[in-house]
């Protein structure tokens, strides 16, 4: 198995939402890649930069972030050919490894505007270098800059941030000071192409918490009134929790629930509710145990929602 870590850099429209286009709201104009060994030791490397045709001008914000002008572009390949080239450089067995979650989406944004879709095998595994560090040396507590980790690290620095093969390489460092036995127990799903159907659901079980991924609904109401979505188990083992919250809302696409397991203790089930790319709403569950200094929080916070919307209801008549 080859690990591909990847960076790219996109340019936006420089006139604003109302005149981009929406297929295609992030250009990727820079691809950068290390290939690693078993050991993480870097073997080979790609990069490009890919001429832009959709936005021809550098949007302020990433003009403020790289080193690159339109000229420079306007020396690069166009996209089709270079990351066909690159998707065949990575090779048929690749793990991807990425800093955060927004690359690999924005890499398939741009198949997809090229109608280059399948050249990627979903659902998508990849390891998010970003989270795998929270894990490894911060208690998962927080995510960090690329360049935060590498001060952290002590990592040399020996090229400058926001140039992607550079990223890459950075990124390729920190990952090597990772262990192997939390980048296998964490690894992380791309929610750009989601289940088309029941059966192609993802439950992901991992060490703390389990995730499980929907297939499409017509309506936010119609996600929450699906008998599995509102299941609500044991993370331990897996049997049915009696629900102490039932599911609410606060007021934002985040939905919390407060389960009891008689032989594990608290459930905490969390719902996030987000639209794909076919305009459907998908829901991405989390079920962990927790203290019940945690379970009396999102008690609290139940209460006083109802508190709130009650005075409202009050207000109004």
């Amino acid at each position: 198995m080859n690990y591909i870590v990847l960076d790219l850099e996109w340019n936006q429209c420089p006139f604003g939402k109302t005149r981009e286009d929406r297929r295609l709201p992030f250009e990727i104009i820079e691809i950068g890649a290390v290939k690693l060994n078993e050991k993480k030791e870097i073997v080979d490397t790609f990069h490009e930069l890919i001429k832009p045709v959709v936005y021809r001008q550098i949007h302020f914000r990433t003009r403020e972030i790289i080193n690159l002008s339109m000229k420079d572009l306007d020396r690069g390949r166009p996209f089709p050919e270079a990351v066909t080239d690159f998707l065949a450089w990575c090779g048929g067995n690749a793990c991807f490894c990425t800093w955060g979650t927004l690359d690999l989406t924005e890499l398939q944004r741009n198949l997809t505007y090229y109608n280059m879709d399948g050249l990627i095998a979903t659902p998508l595994f990849y390891a998010d270098v970003q989270k795998l560090f929270a894990i490894a040396f911060e208690e998962r507590r927080t995510r960090r800059a690329l360049q935060w980790a590498v001060e952290y690290l002590k990592i040399a620095e020996d090229g400058d941030f926001h140039e992607a093969l550079m990223d890459a390489v950075y990124t390729a460092r920190v990952l090597k000071f990772i262990p192997q036995e939390v980048i296998s127990r964490n690894y992380s799903v791309d929610y750009y192409r989601t289940p088309k159907g029941r059966e192609d659901e993802l439950k992901i079980r991992y060490d703390t918490y389990e995730k499980y991924i929907t297939r499409g609904f017509p309506t936010k109401e119609a996600v929450m009134e699906d008998k599995e979505v509102r299941a609500l188990r044991c993370f331990e083992c897996g049997r049915s929790a009696r629900q102490r919250v039932k599911w609410f809302s606060d007021y934002g696409k985040n939905y919390f629930s407060v389960g009891w397991c008689e032989e594990h203790g608290f459930v905490k089930g969390k719902i996030r509710l987000r639209r794909n790319e076919d305009g459907k709403i998908f829901a991405v569950k989390t079920t962990r145990l927790m203290t019940p200094e945690e379970a009396e929080e999102i008690v609290e916070k139940h209460r006083a929602l109802k508190e709130r919307r009650s005075r409202r209801r009050h207000a109004g008549s």
